[in-house]
């Protein structure tokens, strides 16, 4: 087995949505994941991944068939530049608008945008206002 190495953050240590078109999830999750600077790690018959999300169709072992319904998934970016640029890959990737970049009430500098990916997914990229972070990730090395 190769060498691997995965940065985990807070408390989620990977989701897994079944989709049922690949490709156009694919297309989708690599341009707007790509925007948030994270990179595609692999790719197979039947499925792909990025850090912690891994997609897959319906056919997949651990999918036994069905696909996983309405999730809504929030990524972090690093500015508010990064959550703009993520709305637009979006939305120029199959991505329905679901809520324009803007700050939210959620708390002061809570500055997000919504979209909706391929299967309907409310799909998120937020940005929390300028924080001190002890670092930008956990680096797990297997």
């Amino acid at each position: 087995m190769e060498t691997q190495e995965l940065h985990r953050g807070r408390l989620i240590d990977h989701i897994q949505l079944v989709v049922k078109d690949l490709a156009a999830s694919q297309k989708f999750y690599t341009t707007v994941l790509s925007a948030l600077d994270i990179p595609l790690g692999g790719s197979g018959e039947g499925f792909f991944w990025a850090d912690e999300l891994f997609v897959s169709t319906p056919e997949s072992d651990a999918a036994q068939g069905i696909l996983t319904g309405r999730h809504h998934l929030a990524f972090q970016a690093r500015d508010e530049a990064m959550v703009d640029a993520f709305y637009k890959a979006a939305l120029a990737n199959g991505g329905k608008d679901n809520g324009k970049p803007d700050e939210r009430d959620y708390h002061p500098g809570y500055y997000a945008a919504f979209v909706l990916d391929p299967d309907g997914n409310n799909i998120e990229a937020v940005y929390h206002g300028i924080a001190k972070r002890s670092a930008p990730s956990v680096t797990v090395v297997f």
